[in-house]
């Protein structure tokens, strides 16, 4: 496996090289999270809350996807807006 290095700034940021953001599918303004697990760190995409939280709640409703329940989420949001 390759390895890519990069130095850490003084205020502890970090530089993601481009080949990691693109094999990650990341880009400007995404969001990643920094995985423990078993004295190793991993980066990975950070999912929505709508995407960690999808299906926790019970329903009678059929289940949505993340994608479905987000644009329902957006949906609600703008009537509030219009009628607010």
């Amino acid at each position: 496996m390759p390895q890519h290095v990069t130095r850490i700034t003084r205020k502890g940021q970090v530089t993601i090289p481009a080949a990691i953001r693109r094999l990650l599918g990341v880009g400007p303004h995404d969001t990643v999270a920094f995985l423990v697990e078993a004295g190793q760190v991993r980066i990975a995409p950070a999912q929505s809350v709508v995407a960690q939280t999808a299906g926790m709640l019970k329903s009678d409703q059929p289940m949505r996807s993340p994608q479905e329940e987000q644009a329902a989420v957006e949906e609600a949001m703008a009537q509030e807006v219009e009628e607010g």
